[in-house]
């Protein structure tokens, strides 16, 4: 298990246990926990309904795929820190990530 922790517009913070072993991709983790993450296209990386932005620990994660990369480059808000959930696995070197989503505030 890892911490994450989701921030709102406010700058409260919730943390979140997630697991790294049952194959979950982070967008699956925060519907677990009752956010409200849309997935329209299931975790393919081309609605965004998932977008997230990563407040801390960007060096945490992988690069992003080509796929990816093209989705985010139709959102007008989308950053330099801007990832979608679906295309993140936990893993361990996940741990004290941070995220705002984004998504929510686009709908």
């Amino acid at each position: 298990m890892i911490n994450i922790t989701i921030e709102n517009d406010l700058g409260e913070r919730q943390a979140l246990e997630v697991p790294t072993d049952m194959g979950f991709n982070l967008m699956e983790v925060l519907k677990a926990y009752e956010y409200d993450i849309h997935a329209t296209c299931g975790g393919m990386a081309l609605c965004a309904t998932c977008h997230i932005e990563i407040v801390e620990g960007m060096d945490k994660l992988p690069e992003s795929n080509d796929t990816e990369l093209s989705t985010l480059d139709t959102l007008p808000d989308a950053g330099y820190n801007s990832r979608l959930a679906c295309q993140l696995r936990p893993s361990d070197d996940m741990d004290g990530l941070v995220i705002r989503l984004k998504a929510l505030q686009e709908a």
